[in-house]
């Protein structure tokens, strides 16, 4: 066991020294490795920020972590929601959710036609309690007037687009006609409170919302159509759903995690990961072709040296080892100065921040930053130690192949 260790510490000195010989050429690929792993590490940790702000936003304005319905709410309910209302109380759903629940708040949706004036258009409404939405809607931006929260029971909140497509703005009195649970024709006067915006241009421009109160007489019915749950951590949203549906009774209620209800940010993850698939593919392709030439021109320069070495008794799977080893020594080297320069540029970066126009499907651009979790700096380590290794099995078996004689007779 001690002679192996011996032997394999010996292998590893002496690939050291080789590739520090040609210290201009390892230098030039350690600059390719770090180059290659710090763009991985920007343009990666740039996505991966977008995803983790999207989904901070997506929940925090939109679904909260969890949302509890009656069955099959919305794969067939949506046409005719009051035939799936949950009771007003959310205690069952509290307990359920426990400590990590911060808060559980109603919901009832509705649809119908607004007017201004002399115009009319239809709107998605949602009725919620403003005091405990407050904290699921923390991300929802007030661009014009004040929150429910600051207003009179009789008001409403309309998305950007919605607002600007009616012509009203705060202060405006606007009227909602709906048709209730039993099919009749209901109608409210309300007075837009403001005027709110989030990531997502469709659901501004054709969102209200109003309070549950003003939603629940409009319509005539009691009750939510769900119950939207905000958690303290939503890297603990799966383990609070399986508990929520080992306490909830299936034929009763549904418990839907936010993921399953975020069509836009599940169709953006997909569309960044395949970016993220190619950036990456890229770069491996340009550190294989460059680490395999640099070694390549090493096997050339060292035909002599290797043909001695073999005929003073070094096999040829030594011959092998070295050199792979010293590729891998390359990219271990050049993975770790990578990380940490990428992380530390991705700081700097930060702190100046990137502005970004509006992507499609949002209203308005933002301030970038660089988001490199530990995931991401493992997998650029590992990207460059496995291409720098793939790089250097063709040259390695080169070098091992080689005739004793021709080697030793080269450049003589």
């Amino acid at each position: 066991m001690a002679s192996i260790l011996n032997h394999t510490l010996q292998v590893f000195s002496l690939a050291a020294r080789n590739a520090s010989r040609q210290r201009r050429r390892a230098l030039l690929a350690l600059l390719i490795i770090c180059g290659g792993v710090i763009a991985y590490l920007l343009a990666g940790g740039f996505i991966h920020w977008i995803l983790l702000n999207m989904r901070e936003m997506t929940i925090h304005s939109q679904l909260g972590h969890v949302q509890v319905t009656r069955p099959g709410y919305f794969q067939e309910g949506l046409g005719d929601p009051y035939n799936y209302l949950l009771p007003d109380d959310t205690t069952v759903a509290a307990r359920a959710a426990g400590d990590s629940a911060l808060t559980v708040a109603p919901r009832l949706a509705f649809s119908g036609l607004i007017s201004h004036g002399d115009d009319t258009i239809s709107f998605i409404g949602e009725g919620i309690d403003p005091a405990l939405e407050a904290p699921i809607s923390a991300a929802i931006t007030i661009v014009a007037g004040r929150d429910l929260t600051a207003s009179p029971g009789s008001s409403v909140l309309l998305g950007e687009g919605l607002a600007a497509n009616l012509g009203a703005g705060p202060g405006d009195t606007v009227v909602l006609l709906a048709t209730t649970a039993s099919g009749g024709i209901n109608a409210v006067e309300l007075q837009v409170a403001g005027i709110f915006a989030t990531i997502t241009k469709e659901y501004d421009d054709t969102v209200l919302r109003t309070p549950i109160a003003v939603a629940r007489e409009l319509i005539r019915v009691q009750g939510a159509t769900s119950w939207v749950i905000l958690l303290n951590d939503t890297a603990a949203t799966d383990r609070s759903i399986e508990r929520m549906r080992a306490q909830l009774p299936a034929g009763e209620f549904e418990v839907i995690p936010w993921h399953a209800l975020a069509d836009f940010y599940n169709k953006t993850v997909e569309l960044f990961s395949k970016q993220v698939g190619v950036v990456r593919l890229l770069i491996a392709l340009i550190v294989i072709l460059s680490i395999s030439n640099t070694l390549s021109m090493a096997v050339i320069e060292r035909t002599s040296e290797i043909g001695t070495s073999m005929a003073l008794g070094v096999r040829r799977r030594g011959i092998l080892a070295l050199f792979i080893v010293e590729g891998m020594l390359l990219g271990v080297v050049g993975g770790v100065i990578g990380v940490v320069l990428g992380y530390a540029l991705g700081e700097v970066v930060s702190l100046i921040g990137i502005p970004m126009p509006p992507p499609p499907g949002m209203a308005r651009g933002y301030i970038g930053e660089i988001a490199i979790s530990p995931a991401l700096a493992m997998d650029g380590f590992i990207l460059a130690f496995f291409t720098t290794l793939l790089a250097g099995l063709a040259p390695a078996w080169k070098a091992s192949r080689m005739n004793i004689v021709d080697a030793l007779r080269h450049q003589r």
